[in-house]
């Protein structure tokens, strides 16, 4: 590992060591940090998983009811059927925090009365079918509202465990050794520098005495 361009001081030391002492702080932090969005994200990508399976699920059967409706309806009566809707939602986006990241929050909400039928027409020129498809589509409309909110959620916090995984390394492996060899470089200099001092010293002290015993 190479050694920081620094000047060998005791002052030097005393920076460089505060230095290390915050970087392994903060590394700790942030590996704590990553684990427990680890964590969570392990959690969100299993709702995903489930919600994305029952949506495919959901589709596949009321796409099924659907085609099987226009099948034996015309186009007329299916487009004038399903022309006008008798529900209204709304959808409140907001946002919310996971471990300091910022992530989407959907509120869905029916803003239509809940007593009026979800089926826009008659049932006198209507199939059965038309009907199970209907149904099955009010009902996947929250699971693909919070589908999309959960999915938007793991790849948000994808890219910041990946950002912290990175910074986390960089300080493993670059700054904190950088940081323990250049204080071991300095340190060994002012030894070496004191031993000199030490050393000349000595030799005044023998060539004072030398010279006292002289006289």
């Amino acid at each position: 590992m190479a050694v920081m361009r620094v000047n060998p001081t005791r002052m030097e030391l005393i920076r460089l060591k505060n230095r290390l002492q915050v970087a392994v702080r903060g590394h700790k932090l942030l590996k704590d940090k990553r684990d427990e969005m680890m964590r969570r994200f392990i959690d969100l990508i299993k709702r995903n998983k489930e919600l994305r399976e029952r949506v495919e699920q959901k589709l596949t059967l009321a796409f099924k009811d659907f085609l099987m409706a226009r099948a034996v309806m015309s186009s007329e009566v299916l487009e004038e059927a399903i022309m006008f809707p008798t529900r209204r939602v709304e959808i409140k986006p907001s946002i919310g925090n996971i471990m300091g990241v910022t992530v989407p929050v959907i509120e869905y909400k029916e803003v239509t009365d809940r007593e009026l039928s979800p089926y826009p027409y008659s049932f006198a020129a209507t199939s059965a079918e038309l009907d199970g498809a209907i149904a099955a589509f009010s009902d996947i409309l929250p699971l693909m509202v919070e589908l999309a909110q959960i999915e938007k959620t793991c790849q948000m916090l994808a890219d910041e465990i990946e950002k912290t995984r990175r910074r986390v390394n960089a300080l493993e492996y670059v700054v904190i050794p950088q940081l323990k060899e250049t204080i071991r470089y300095i340190t060994m200099k002012l030894d070496e520098n004191e031993r000199g001092n030490r050393t000349r010293l000595m030799k005044v002290k023998d060539m004072l005495e030398k010279k006292d015993a002289t006289i």
